[in-house]
């Protein structure tokens, strides 16, 4: 497996994500509809990614998003500073001060509890990433002048507006002229391609992405959706991914986008919302490969832990060129991210190679 990455010396980052991020207010143990206090966070799919991939691996990242030039669009630069991640690539949209003309986005998130699941409460519409352009951001300098190693996105941003479409189809084609490589989560939420032309537009828009996509992240649903691709033989009441029709339909996928080179998506079975069976796979040269089983894992917050998968995987992709090595790498990161709270991840390095080479959960002293 041949990523070609850019070499190090040439780019001011070694990855950067192109996304939404929102405030996301955490009612802790209780509920969002009796919460008397929220505790305040920042997430979002795209940049959760990016975060840990400089939080816990160490790596030079940046966020391309846009915020509502406000208090609130400050606090969310603040949060992202205290990340470690740079601010530098934010475009900054002037606003009327009620919403208006743009805002910046809220999600307010509930982790469960046993019999009762996590619950999303977001409002997004109208806000200042999903309008930006390509121009408010100039991806020629991004990618060309300050050059960067990675991108990652993915159809969540995509399907924010049809604005957004036309800007992450724009990034993906900029990067790969100066040999970024380029990872993306499909991610399909039905909800909010509805707005925008539902399942056609999302298929429209997700198959020209692909065409620039070097690592694919998504599972069975993801790519029936987003790409058209059906999994053959698999039995929906069955708790186990029929491995040999996922193997079939990615080499499809492989068929019709020769530009993949990894395709990688967790598994997981939900037993409680705070045990669940986790896992992960990842195609590579014709070869399925799978990471080592966390059976029984308890959860404290569930949000985020797929972004971590994915932080994980292309840090393993990065520094080790190994797919079987990536995909163990996201499965333990995705772990270890789903027992802190938040969305983004708390875990370090050594953590999660401890965790891969089957480190215990003793007290350390």
């Amino acid at each position: 497996m041949e990523l070609n990455l850019r070499p190090k010396e040439e780019c001011r980052f070694d990855a950067v994500s192109l996304g939404e991020i929102m405030l996301r207010l955490d009612p802790g143990e209780g509920r969002i509809r009796t919460a008397r206090s929220f505790r305040a966070w920042e997430g979002g799919g795209e940049y959760n990614v990016i975060r840990g991939l400089h939080k816990c691996f160490g790596m030079s990242t940046a966020v391309i998003t846009a915020f509502a030039d406000n208090e609130v669009g400050k606090l969310m630069k603040d949060f992202i500073e205290q990340g470690g991640v740079s601010t530098d690539l934010i475009y900054w949209k002037k606003t009327d001060g009620i919403g208006r003309i743009c805002r910046n986005g809220i999600n307010f998130t509930e982790r469960g509890f046993g019999i009762r699941g996590a619950v999303g409460c977001s409002d997004r519409v109208n806000t200042a990433i999903s309008q930006a352009t390509p121009e408010d951001f100039d991806f020629e300098y991004i990618f060309g002048k300050l050059g960067v190693r990675w991108l990652h996105t993915g159809g969540i941003y995509a399907a924010l507006s049809e604005q957004s479409c036309e800007t992450v189809i724009a990034a993906c084609k900029t990067a790969k002229k100066y040999g970024t490589v380029i990872s993306y989560d499909l991610n399909y939420r039905p909800s909010m391609w509805s707005a925008i032309g539902g399942l056609e537009k999302a298929r429209e828009v997700n198959r020209e992405v692909a065409k620039y996509v070097d690592v694919m992240i998504g599972n069975e649903e993801d790519f029936t959706a987003c790409l058209g691709f059906e999994i053959e033989g698999n039995d929906e009441n069955l708790k186990e991914l029929n491995l040999d029709g996922y193997k079939k339909m990615i080499g499809k996928a492989a068929e019709t986008y020769p530009n993949f080179k990894v395709v990688a998506t967790t598994l997981r079975t939900v037993k409680t919302a705070t045990v669940n069976d986790w896992k992960a796979i990842c195609w590579a040269d014709g070869e399925i490969y799978q990471s080592k089983e966390y059976n029984g894992l308890e959860i404290m917050d569930r949000v985020g832990g797929g972004d971590s998968f994915a932080s994980g995987l292309v840090y393993g992709l990065m520094t080790t060129g190994d797919a079987e090595k990536a995909v163990n790498y996201g499965a333990a990161h995705g772990a270890l991210a789903m027992t802190t709270p938040g969305d983004t991840s708390m875990a370090s390095v050594n953590e999660v190679e401890a965790v891969m080479g089957g480190a215990g959960a003793r007290v350390k002293r």
